[in-house]
């Protein structure tokens, strides 16, 4: 660390808000990726936009790179700062204000958390639907800068769907203030949307104003043991054609027995399947129990599950979903490496056929865990590091079989991150999913807002 960079960040920022301690360093440079030594020079924690572009405005001067930093839930390496940067944490500026009841919108700014503007929307009897299960930890501004998704989507859709408005200092430290929450703004390029998924590399995002939406009807939720891939797609056609589906989850029965082993929760079912569906189900009308256990029957009998649990309380439904939920936290002590990818919904069966026999051809001795967003088209596949291997050895046998598993997902022209974003883990496998032409025109886009490269340097976009 420069030896006056303490002064230099004191001409903007409080001294009581500037932290280079060792502690503070580790803790900051580093998201939930666990393959990257932070290395920061310095946290500073802005409280209002005036701060946030007069720290813009001196990297700019002073040649500092910045590296955006909210509850650091990502997966990807995107708030990781690992060459001397110096981390700006949005985390004390978790101000909700201008809550609008007509028109159904919310300001809220960049370090809120997402569970406490659930909280709010429900205190004013509105409901923001976008959900995780990192609701507790991710912060508002790492949502919309990663486009993030969640177990909603089949309903609700991406955070992008719910962004109405934006307040953004850019790399040239200027503020932009984004379609100002309108519903219909026809007035040529919506810069908006380019800042939702751009992973801090355009602008800082100061503060957003979000859509709610009415509170959903009560809900149940049913797991289902399905005995081969081939009936999932079915499971899910027939489920959403005769009811509302708020989501539609998979997970593998490896994913279940890690879950199982922190012994938080019971096995659902007593039968025993390689793969299980777990199934949200609006229930507003009257009948919609009668129609689920219906549907749940003619799945039955052509084959595509084989058992099944429909909640009966509010507490069994929660523990339900902790099936689902309690995934990431129960597999993290192995380290996992992480594939967060994409198909067209109709091709999943036949994607994650093609790419189980691979992972089990590839990687013989690795455990690997399968669940997802599978309603979506959404999957996750962790590959669990064997305790007595090190972490650098391990991540050189996955990233060796990336390129074949991307090779996979090239030809089913998917994605090769569908709501984790890219960061530092997937930037050298973006020509999977994008055109040299279409990276071209994004780093000319990035040239555009961030002309000295001060803004979360050598994420999302491969070197030139």
């Amino acid at each position: 660390m420069p030896p006056d960079l303490p002064t230099r960040l004191a001409t903007v920022i409080d001294p009581a808000r500037i932290r280079t301690d060792a502690h503070a360093l580790t803790q900051y440079g580093r998201d939930w990726t666990r393959y990257y030594t932070p290395a920061p020079a310095a946290v500073v924690f802005p409280r209002n936009l005036a701060e946030v572009v007069a720290l813009v405005q001196l990297a700019r001067r002073e040649h500092l790179a910045l590296v955006p930093s909210g509850g650091r839930t990502g997966l990807s390496g995107g708030a990781c700062a690992m060459a001397g940067e110096v981390v700006v944490s949005l985390e004390q500026m978790r101000q909700i204000s201008d809550f609008d009841p007509v028109a159904g919108t919310v300001r809220c700014q960049a370090g809120v958390i997402t569970e406490a503007l659930q909280q709010y929307a429900s205190s004013q009897g509105w409901y923001f639907p976008v959900d995780f299960a990192s609701r507790g930890s991710s912060c508002i501004g790492g949502n919309i800068a990663t486009n993030a998704g969640g177990i909603k989507v089949v309903r609700y859709g991406m955070f992008r769907d719910w962004v109405a408005g934006l307040t953004v200092v850019t790399g040239a430290g200027e503020v932009l203030e984004l379609n100002q929450g309108l519903i219909k703004n026809n007035t040529g390029y919506d810069l908006r949307h380019l800042f939702i998924g751009s992973e801090g590399t355009l602008g800082l995002i100061v503060d957003a104003t979000l859509r709610l939406t009415r509170p959903p009807a009560p809900a149940r939720v049913m797991v289902c043991a399905v005995p081969s891939l081939d009936g999932i797609m079915p499971l899910f056609h027939a489920f959403r054609s005769e009811l509302t589906l708020n989501a539609f989850e998979f997970f593998s029965e490896a994913a279940l027995q890690a879950v199982l082993a922190r012994g938080h929760v019971r096995r659902p079912l007593d039968t025993v399947t390689p793969y299980y569906v777990l199934l949200e189900l609006d229930c507003a009308a009257p009948d919609s129990e009668a129609r689920a256990l219906a549907v749940f029957e003619r799945c039955a009998e052509a084959g595509w599950l084989s058992d099944g649990v429909l909640s009966q309380s509010v507490a069994q439904a929660s523990e339900l979903w902790r099936l689902r939920e309690d995934i990431s936290e129960s597999i993290t002590p192995r380290t996992p490496y992480k594939n967060d990818i994409s198909v067209v919904i109709s091709q999943v069966p036949a994607f994650i056929a093609e790419l189980d026999a691979l992972l089990a051809r590839e990687y013989p001795a690795f455990e690997v865990v399968w669940f997802g967003h599978i309603g979506d088209g959404n999957l996750h596949i962790n590959v669990l590091r064997p305790l007595e291997m090190d972490i650098d050895t391990f991540r050189g046998h996955c990233e060796r079989v990336n390129t074949l598993v991307f090779d996979v997902l090239a030809r089913y022209h998917g994605s090769m991150s569908a709501e984790h974003g890219v960061g530092l883990l997937k930037r050298d496998y973006l020509s999977v999913t994008r055109s040299p032409a279409e990276i071209g025109y994004l780093q000319g886009i990035r040239q555009v807002f961030d002309p000295d490269g001060v803004l979360n340097p050598g994420k999302l976009l491969p070197k030139k």
